[in-house]
């Protein structure tokens, strides 16, 4: 095993820092850490990206990954939830890992998160869709202007500026 790697392995009876929103530390035991693959899409037309205001900043739209679906198909079904928007996915630009605590469920997550590039198929604005407890938190997406992105604060995980100028790159190349 490389020397890069060779960290001491984490064990159930061991604790970890995950970190919520407001980024106020958490100590959760290995053990109650619950495994979220997530999927989130980008939006990007006319030098705007469309953005979910939750809390007292924004993410992207999407969500976790229900055991019966596909990565594409949970993309699809919480873009629109959270958006009122059908997309199709285009391009996977990110996958990481993120350790989180949700203050909503109160619960430590290990999470894969997955940021795809999108495009509009059909769908109007809206919050009809959100699950009820989301609209505690959340408001209608709005439409942000790419050269005000550096000013956003984003209260994910993910480091969200970089992730949007890959996806500008990258319909950029597409084009």
């Amino acid at each position: 095993m490389s020397k890069k790697f060779a960290k001491k392995a984490i064990r159930s009876g061991d604790t970890i820092t995950c970190y919520d929103v407001d980024r106020i530390p958490h100590e959760c035991a290995v053990s109650d850490l619950i495994f979220r693959p997530s999927i989130y899409g980008l939006l990007i037309r006319d030098g705007k990206i469309l953005l979910l205001p939750q809390w007292d900043g924004y993410d992207f739209p999407g969500g976790g990954l229900d055991v019966h679906e596909t990565i594409e198909e949970a993309l699809v079904r919480e873009f629109w939830e959270e958006t009122g928007f059908t997309v199709r996915p285009k391009q996977l630009i990110n996958c990481q890992s993120a350790l989180f605590y949700s203050k909503v469920h109160r619960k430590p997550f290990n999470a894969i998160l997955m940021h795809y590039t999108v495009t509009r198929v059909s769908g109007e604005l809206s919050t009809d869709n959100l699950e009820p407890y989301e609209k505690n938190f959340s408001k209608l997406s709005e439409w942000v202007d790419l050269d005000t992105i550096d000013t956003v604060k984003f209260i994910n995980d993910a480091d969200s500026t970089s992730i949007i100028r890959k996806a500008l790159a990258t319909l950029k190349s597409a084009e």
